[in-house]
């Protein structure tokens, strides 16, 4: 493709992207329409056909295009035209389930505490699973996918807001508003015991090792050679006695 013309074709998608249907990519805009632009290349990266854009590409459009249609701030992008952006509008009848996606790491203290967002910005769902886990994918390979109750949550106070057709936000959802997967169990570990290190002890020729068994077995001995020696005491002084007997008769 003619390197002109494929910068058109980037601010033809930048411009739908960021200043007309936002929605339809999972996107949510702050208060003054700007997203980061790391967010956005994930976003490019999940649409065929534009999983080449780079930060570079971006910087290329600003310099050859007279006008182009977008503008940066430090790590932000945003349309300059954002007129036909949909905007935020509250919803008392919201669907009945509504869906969003969070950290594995953080699932548990969010199971405690309920969901809350990150900064100033608000809990983003959707009425679609997939479009929820395609949102949650870009904050974890593997997130957990969570269905929000609403009516449940509305009786909570919850306000929910729709941005276009599959978009809603939240200020926060409590904990008795959703469900998700069971927690997997830990691996129990082991307390720490002070254990006795068995002490391996080279065996040299002629040496022996000695045990409790082994001074039993020694003190047997013993005391057998004791014996025996006392038997053969008394059998030499017998047999003595009878040697002098035949010399000396009475």
């Amino acid at each position: 493709m003619d390197p002109q013309k494929s910068v058109r074709h980037l601010s033809k998608f930048l411009s739908y992207v960021l200043g007309r249907r936002p929605d339809e990519f999972g996107l949510v805009l702050d208060s003054n329409g700007f997203v980061k632009i790391k967010t956005l290349l994930k976003v490019a990266s999940e649409e065929d056909g534009w999983k080449y854009i780079r930060r570079s590409h971006i910087g290329e459009l600003l310099i050859v295009l007279p006008n182009p249609p977008v503008e940066l701030k430090e790590n932000f992008i945003r349309a300059k035209s954002r007129d036909n952006l949909p905007q935020p509008i509250r919803v008392d009848t919201p669907p009945a389930s509504l869906f969003t996606c969070v950290r594995r790491k953080a699932y548990p203290r969010v199971i405690e505490k309920g969901i809350f967002s990150s900064g100033d910005s608000d809990v983003i769902l959707s009425s679609n699973q997939q479009m929820a886990m395609r949102m949650g994918k870009r904050i974890d390979q593997a997130p957990v996918l969570l269905t929000i109750q609403t009516r449940k949550a509305a009786e909570k106070g919850v306000c929910f807001y729709r941005i276009g057709d599959l978009i809603y936000i939240a200020n926060s959802i409590p904990p008795s508003c959703f469900t998700g997967p069971a927690i997997p169990r830990r691996k129990e570990v082991p307390e720490k015991q002070d254990m006795k290190k068995e002490e391996k002890t080279e065996r040299l020729p002629g040496s022996f090792i000695l045990s409790f068994d082994g001074e039993k077995d020694q003190k047997k001995k013993t005391a057998r050679k004791k014996r025996q020696k006392e038997i053969a005491w008394k059998k030499d002084r017998k047999r003595l006695k009878h040697a002098k007997d035949k010399m000396w008769p009475a």
